[in-house]
């Protein structure tokens, strides 16, 4: 296995276990906060996990481009571009799904902007597993 496969692989399965963490356990917690200390909770929230996901998923960013631009022996250019494009899913989704809901939640408790993260952050959870599962394929087929 590359350097590069192997960063992909950690990385990217990393994250997976991450997001189904905080799909199944984290965001539904929200709801058992209680609206006084609401607005501090999601301060700490977004700064810690943060903190945990940025390396990783930088990581995994930056190993999925080099695995496109440059496939190791064994490892169809098709097959890298479709993790690259499952690594795509979950920076949009993030943006486009989560962030919103996220800054709504900065301002205090609000029940249907958790529902509403939990529900649409199935696209991050399927989008990050089917990355993993890639990863892994892509690793298994190095020659």
């Amino acid at each position: 296995m590359t350097p590069v496969v192997a960063a992909n692989v950690a990385s990217t399965v990393f994250m997976a276990g991450m997001i189904w963490t905080v799909q199944t356990v984290h965001y539904p917690l929200f709801e058992q906060v209680g609206e006084g200390t609401f607005t501090a909770y999601m301060a700490e929230h977004q700064r810690r996990i943060s903190v945990l996901i940025l390396l990783p998923w930088a990581v995994q960013g930056a190993s999925s481009l080099a695995l496109v631009a440059s496939p190791p022996a064994g490892v169809p250019r098709w097959l890298a571009l479709t993790a690259l494009a499952a690594a795509g899913v979950t920076v949009v989704s993030t943006v486009g799904l989560s962030v919103p809901q996220h800054t709504v939640l900065s301002d205090g408790m609000d029940t249907t902007a958790i529902r509403r993260l939990v529900s649409t952050n199935w696209v991050r959870t399927a989008a990050w597993s089917a990355h993993a599962a890639l990863a892994l394929l892509i690793a298994a087929r190095v020659r």
